[in-house]
């Protein structure tokens, strides 16, 4: 059965050329959304969405989430391209922690890795909110869910379980992913009455380009594995899921919401 929760949809999707962008760019369009893909470098991504969905389903606009002119060139240009913004995912980040092998502290740690992970992680994905929020703001509502209202538009914010909770060695990283989760519950508050979600997702440890200095052996890839209840790490089609229920009607009264997706991580 063909899933069309999104049917018709504008979607930007930041980080989309590689891991969970990627993944959610793909679930985005296989569901009926049209898809602008963000990034820094381009990727394979487009030419397999348009190869099944046609030419008109995505396109690629390079924009650097540190550089705050280039994001609203995108949001602009996104609006232009689809005639308006419904869905913006942010997925776009990095994490300076993989090069030391979580080895370091706070006091260890050189102040530009934390000013440039504040950068992209968290200030990135503000202003991607933002540009967004005004092109949301100017349009007028889709038409009634399933509980009557008409929305503008959702936001998935890509946060971490690592926004909730703490990890030695993790003095960048897990300061802007809690703060991603914080602006999240914020604008949930602020744009409700223009019904606008505001959501964010919080993977465990994923499978993915990100991790890549983590996983350099089956040994050590079963011992990160090993540090979820679930005893295997996630994919990133598992995080696209959660993603598309955020994206679509299906989450009609959820707004504020960290979802977690890490197979009992934080249980533990």
């Amino acid at each position: 059965m063909t899933d069309t929760r999104l049917k018709g949809r504008i979607a930007v999707i930041t980080g989309a050329s590689s891991g969970l962008g990627r993944a959610t760019a793909i679930r985005f369009a296989d569901s009926g959304a049209r898809i602008v893909c963000a990034d820094i470098q381009d990727s394979d991504v487009i030419k397999e969405i348009t190869s099944k969905h046609g030419e008109d389903s995505a396109t690629f606009i390079k924009c650097d989430v540190s550089n705050e002119q280039e994001i609203e060139k995108l949001m602009q240009e996104a609006a232009k391209w689809g005639g308006r913004i419904d869905i913006l995912a942010t997925y776009a980040g990095i994490a300076v922690e993989t090069k030391y092998d979580l080895s370091k502290r706070c006091h260890e740690m050189p102040t530009e890795d934390f000013d440039r992970t504040m950068t992209v992680n968290c200030r990135g994905v503000w202003l991607s909110c933002k540009y967004a929020l005004k092109q949301m703001l100017e349009q007028e509502p889709r038409e009634p869910n399933a509980r009557g209202e008409r929305t503008r538009g959702r936001i998935v914010n890509a946060a971490s379980m690592l926004g909730l909770v703490g990890l030695a060695g993790g003095p960048c990283y897990v300061p802007a992913k809690h703060a991603v989760v914080g602006m999240t519950k914020q604008m949930a508050i602020d744009y409700a009455e223009d019904r606008i979600h505001v959501n964010c997702l919080c993977p465990g440890f994923v499978k993915s380009p990100m991790i890549k200095s983590f996983l350099k052996d089956d040994e050590s890839e079963a011992g990160l594995a090993s540090t979820h209840p679930w005893n295997s790490l996630g994919r990133p089609e598992d995080v696209a899921d959660a993603a598309l229920f955020l994206a679509s009607d299906d989450a009609a009264w959820v707004s504020g919401h960290a979802m977690v997706i890490d197979g009992a991580y934080i249980c533990r």
